[in-house]
């Protein structure tokens, strides 16, 4: 029985104590955070819980296997760090750090401790966006031309960290996944209403090989609550609406070129697609207790997680890189070399 520590109740934190709570092959022995209200609200929900105030003391105690760490993102590197020295598994929730270099450290030292390194990047354990993988890869999507996103509502605002990092690794992990690569180059832009230095609202473009593009639009001003995927090809269209009942809904819509496009301009006239529309069935399943079943899995298995370290860096290098052309008034920066590299006008 795999014992674990949740570290973190704040708004993401209780459902974790829950999702590992209903696992049959592991049990949630402690749990740990600063506000002690917090910890007693966790005790009275879930009895057999050991409250702990201090991360430091939790490592002390022969209480855990695994620490799962939903705490802010600039405790990220030093609580997961910690666990390893300590031998050990971690889960941390997204972003599994703030920059690339504490990625690669904690890569190298699970690497070195032979432990589990797992990152929640909870949508590509949901049903939804495991069935566009399969479209994509059967090629009824046919070639994929771009993926976009938006992830809107009216809160809530964080002052630790832009709406960049809050919201947007959440698309840039579907994206990456979908397409099986990461970008070759990135632009951002975005604005700070609320708080100086902390982004509200942010667009961010991905640029992919094969002239394929990624764009995700995150804010945490806007009226209405939208989570939306849409993912175009040139045969057909899929919209991912993670509100709606309906989960996935194609679309049979399309522009085509015309076969022989030698003649005079009159000639060259691009043919419209509007064909009919569906929507696929769906198994669906809870994405966080999947994903935290996931994550026992391949502890108990020895596997390596779909979203490990190296799935966490790919995601914060590209945050990194977007970050730095939001600082630099939405200037290109390329990720195709091992240093990103600012592209200014000559």
């Amino acid at each position: 029985m795999l014992r674990v520590g949740i570290v973190g109740l704040g708004y993401w934190g209780p459902n974790l104590v829950r999702c590992f709570s209903d696992l049959e092959d592991c049990k949630v022995t402690a749990v740990c955070d600063q506000n002690y209200d917090q910890l007693l609200r966790i005790k009275d929900r879930f009895p057999s819980v050991y409250p702990i105030e201090n991360f430091d003391a939790l490592l002390d105690r022969d209480l855990v296997d695994a620490v799962v760490i939903a705490t802010p993102t600039g405790t990220h590197f030093d609580l997961a760090m910690k666990a390893l020295d300590n031998d050990l598994h971690v889960f941390v929730e997204k972003p599994l750090a703030k920059t690339s270099e504490q990625c690669r450290k904690l890569i190298e030292k699970a690497s070195e401790r032979n432990l589990t390194l797992f990152v929640g990047h909870v949508f590509l354990h949901s049903s939804p966006v495991l069935k566009l993988r399969e479209m994509i890869e059967t090629g009824e999507l046919g070639g994929i031309n771009y993926i976009s996103s938006r992830r809107l509502n009216l809160g809530p605002v964080r002052k630790d960290v832009s709406a960049l990092y809050d919201l947007a690794p959440h698309d840039i992990s579907m994206m990456l996944y979908l397409l099986g690569q990461k970008p070759i180059s990135v632009t951002c832009t975005g604005f700070d209403r609320l708080n100086p230095g902390i982004q509200d609202v942010c667009n961010l473009t991905m640029m992919f090989e094969g002239n394929r593009m990624g764009m995700v639009h995150v804010s945490w001003l806007d009226p209405r609550k939208e989570r939306v995927l849409t993912v175009v090809g040139d045969r057909k269209m899929a919209i991912y609406d993670d509100l709606e009942q309906e989960k996935i809904k194609v679309y049979d819509k399309g522009v085509d070129k015309p076969q022989d496009a030698s003649g005079d301009f009159a000639d060259f006239q691009l043919a419209y697609r509007y064909g009919g529309s569906y929507s696929p069935y769906i198994q669906e399943r809870e994405p966080l207790k999947a994903e935290c079943s996931d994550f026992v899995r391949c502890i108990v298995e020895g596997d390596i997680p779909l979203t490990d370290g190296q799935n966490g860096l790919d995601v914060v290098e590209v945050l990194e890189a977007a970050d730095l052309s939001m600082r630099q008034g939405g200037q290109l920066v390329e990720l195709n070399s091992p240093h990103q590299v600012l592209v200014t006008e000559s």
